[in-house]
């Protein structure tokens, strides 16, 4: 009886070694044939052309002077002869943050469709009008050129009168999972506003869709500013707050 048992443990633990092994040789092989130069080629395909790169570098240079325009309208210059400067003008912000987006839009959407937004770009993917390997360059030419675009705004204002910068911050008075929630919706009204105003199978489209999604950009920005400062845009936070190196509830 001891014999059997010991012969029947011996089997089942042969058989998991076959299994395991079994499974490990498969995993192997997919990931060898993910791997593979043919099918990387293929991921890769129509990234190493000239359109496209053209594409990454007018996201790089619309995200740059976004930011530098956008940001610029935070900061608080005194009038002459004022001790302090004039608190935050929500309109003026708004309208600066929405009007950039529409004239650039209009400017470079030919050329790289005019993202200037991680989440517009992410929603691409999803939707598959936009690779994954096209998406990671757009994706670093956004946050690169918010970087810059900040660096800039940075060095040619005065110390004085910097601020903030224009760094998103939570409104202390709600919690971090309200702002979650707030920057979800104004982003989501964003996203939609875009392929709304983008679909090629709309026949009752006249207007400008830049204008719509410039529109779009500056109601977001009258409602969440109070909140969170209306961030609506992951590169358009990460460029600020790697300049000021301030990180706060930078989710």
């Amino acid at each position: 009886m001891t014999d059997s048992r010991a012969a029947l443990a011996r089997l089942r633990t042969c058989w998991s070694e076959c299994v395991c092994c079994s499974r490990s040789t498969q995993s192997r092989a997919r990931f060898a044939t993910w791997c593979s130069p043919k099918r990387l080629m293929t991921a890769f395909k129509g990234v190493w052309t000239q359109e496209f790169w053209r594409s990454v570098a007018a996201e790089f240079t619309a995200m740059l002077i976004f930011v530098l325009l956008s940001l610029g309208s935070t900061i608080n210059w005194p009038a002459a002869g004022a001790e302090h400067p004039p608190a935050p003008n929500l309109v003026l912000i708004s309208l600066c943050f929405g009007l950039s987006i529409a004239t650039l839009v209009q400017c470079f959407g030919h050329v790289s469709g005019a993202h200037l937004n991680p989440a517009v770009t992410a929603a691409m993917v999803v939707t598959r009008n936009l690779s994954v390997a096209k998406a990671v360059f757009y994706l670093l030419a956004q946050c690169l050129g918010s970087v810059v675009g900040a660096a800039v705004l940075y060095g040619v204002t005065p110390e004085s009168v910097r601020g903030g910068m224009g760094v998103t911050m939570v409104n202390t008075n709600i919690s971090a999972g309200h702002a979650l929630v707030v920057e979800g919706f104004i982003t989501f009204q964003l996203v939609f506003t875009v392929f709304a105003s983008c679909d090629p199978k709309r026949s009752d489209l006249s207007g400008s869709p830049a204008l719509a999604i410039g529109l779009s950009v500056c109601i977001g920005h009258l409602f969440a500013i109070p909140y969170t400062g209306a961030s609506m845009n992951p590169a358009r936070s990460f460029g600020p707050a790697m300049v000021t190196w301030c990180w706060d509830n930078h989710w």
